[in-house]
């Protein structure tokens, strides 16, 4: 008898729900929710990096979604064994002692501060260095030497001490913090203890500086010098972590009612998006699956006995089974991929959209369907262009730092410049210069792990951009000197999760099997062309110089501001 599994992919903008045929992997239905009030802008302040986003918009779109894929499919509610949860992160979630997300409770409904801090949030700069410091300075184990050396204002710990000072209600009120993944585990599951629900290695490791070899989280005499209220939500969260091949819990008698399905479909322990979708691009060992979107995680993992005890400098963390159990997941990644892009884009469609504005010619309908029109088609139009622009033309030379940089060695206090303009520079021209930056950027993260010692034997593109974008795949390939194979499957982390979930729901016996018989294929190659790499070589070479100017210049200043400041 068919057995299926529902994997379900928070992202930044939307949540999808795929339903797999565990047999082969094969999507029989999928089904997409946008967040409404993240669309409509609501608790974020982009000039103050503050991008927050409320429980009630995963909540909804989550029962959408897999009640949707269960009804159009036709399958029996028996048959659906197993769901299992991917999302951003560190995207963590106060919630007091019952587990409920703050945001839920009285009082707090519209506060920005008790709502999800998104991954892309980088108002914990200071309290990122904070940590920093101190783990350099205390004089007791130096917690980020496993997630590359420095600690990100992206993660779990720097968020919480933030919203800590910046909030004292949400402090008061806030029992401990969930990451989203868990979150969302938690409340399919029944809401029923969060001192004993089953938390993700992946989050815990990669986000908490949590590790088998000092028994867990940071000890309290470390936590308390930052704060002594971090001391009490580690007490309130695990010691314990979970690969997501394991069973969090059944579905509730409350959820297996809205979607649809049975008490009998278990709940896998929630993962993070990247890590999924290198599990649904084939993870393995050695490869380098870029899941590139608004920014890029870059995951590999590679065997116990070639990893060993050695601490991988400049990436953002190395955990034993937070891809597949068994073996040690590394993940790296850029802040801004098609961020970057999406960015300009704005820039160029401002005139536009103030222009047609003020325009009383047409009515207000036709108005926002000749902006929508025009939207849609810049980026296209422009990739069109800049492939066009030849070695010879003069392409200024840009950074890809618009959020900050996320590898090699995390600081999101940098920012982005570009060089190089001159009269004859058109938006095509800019556009080029952009694309180049996030492959230059890209290019650092190889050199990376290579330095370290990190053979990377292919690369496998997956998510939007690889799907959508094939000027910017072929400038990777370009920069990188290396073909990029990019995966089938559009929806690689909801397909990823959802292996999980069939090795979870006792249909495989573990991630490799299962790998092997739901993974997605790849569809296409882009090879480097010789032309073009000999030319990026030198063009790299440059950009690594403004980088390093950039980047000296930068904390010259932060270093003179302190000094005036004490």
């Amino acid at each position: 008898m068919s057995k299926y599994v529902v994997g379900l992919d928070f992202g930044t903008d939307s949540v999808r729900a795929v339903l797999v045929d565990t047999a082969d992997g094969a999507t029989l239905e999928s089904e997409v929710h946008w967040y409404r009030r993240w669309k409509e802008e609501k608790y974020c302040d982009a000039p103050k990096n503050r991008f927050r986003q409320h429980p009630l918009d995963h909540i909804e779109g989550m029962e959408t979604t897999i009640k949707k894929v269960v009804e159009k499919s036709g399958v029996r509610p028996g048959d659906v064994v197993g769901i299992c949860i991917d999302t951003t992160g560190s995207s963590p979630v106060p919630v007091d002692e019952r587990g409920k997300a703050l945001a839920l409770t009285p009082g707090f409904e519209e506060n920005p501060n008790a709502m999800m801090i998104l991954w892309k949030d980088h108002t914990a700069i200071s309290e990122a260095a904070e940590i920093n410091t101190l783990s350099r300075n205390w004089g007791g184990l130096d917690y980020t030497q496993y997630i590359g050396g420095v600690y990100s204002s992206e993660w779990f710990w720097a968020k919480i001490l933030h919203i800590a000072r910046e909030d004292d209600a949400v402090k008061k009120a806030a029992w401990s913090w969930m990451e989203h993944c868990d979150l969302m585990t938690y409340i399919l599951t029944g809401e029923k203890d969060p001192e004993s629900f089953k938390r993700s290695r992946c989050a815990a490791g990669h986000k908490a500086m949590w590790h088998e070899s000092w028994g867990g989280l940071p000890e309290d005499g470390f936590l308390s010098q930052l704060d002594p209220y971090l001391v009490e939500v580690k007490n309130n969260l695990y010691q314990d972590t979970y690969t997501s091949d394991v069973v969090a819990g059944n579905l509730s008698k409350e959820w297996s009612e809205k979607l649809g399905l049975t008490e009998n479909t278990v709940v896998a322990v929630g993962t993070f998006d990247a890590h999924a979708g290198a599990v649904g691009a084939g993870a393995e060992a050695f490869s380098l699956v870029r899941v590139m979107g608004t920014s890029t995680c870059d995951i590999m993992v590679a065997p116990k006995n070639v990893i060993g005890d050695k601490a991988v400098k400049g990436i953002c963390g190395q955990v034993d089974g937070s891809v597949v159990p068994g073996w040690v997941g590394l993940e790296a990644g850029q802040s801004a991929f098609g961020d970057l892009l999406a960015w300009f884009k704005d820039i160029v469609a401002w005139p536009i959209q103030n222009l047609l504005a003020e325009t009383s010619l047409v009515s207000d309908e036709v108005r926002k369907q000749l902006v929508e029109a025009m939207n849609s088609k810049i980026i296209p139009v422009l990739s069109a262009q800049a492939e066009q622009i030849t070695t010879e033309e003069s392409v200024p030379l840009a950074l890809d730092w618009i959020n900050g940089r996320r590898t090699p060695f995390a600081d999101q206090a940098l920012k982005t410049a570009i060089t190089g303009l001159n009269l004859g520079t058109r938006a095509p021209h800019i556009f080029r210069a952009l694309v180049e930056a996030i492959c230059f950027g890209a290019k650092k993260i190889v050199d990376r792990f290579e330095e370290e010692g990190v053979e990377i034997k292919s690369v496998v593109g997956i998510g939007g951009v690889a799907k959508k974008a094939p000027f910017v795949m072929q400038t990777l390939a370009d920069v990188l000197n290396r073909p990029i194979r990019i995966a089938v499957s559009d929806q690689a982390p909801a397909l990823g999760a959802a292996i999980y979930a069939a090795v979870a729901a006792g249909v495989y016996p573990d991630v490799e099997n299962a790998v092997k018989a739901m993974g997605s294929p790849m569809e296409k190659t882009y090879e480097p062309q010789p032309s073009m790499v000999a030319s990026y070589k030198e063009k790299y070479e440059r950009y690594e110089a403004l980088a390093g100017f950039v980047e000296e210049t930068t904390h010259h200043k932060n270093t003179e501001k302190v000094t005036s400041d004490v």
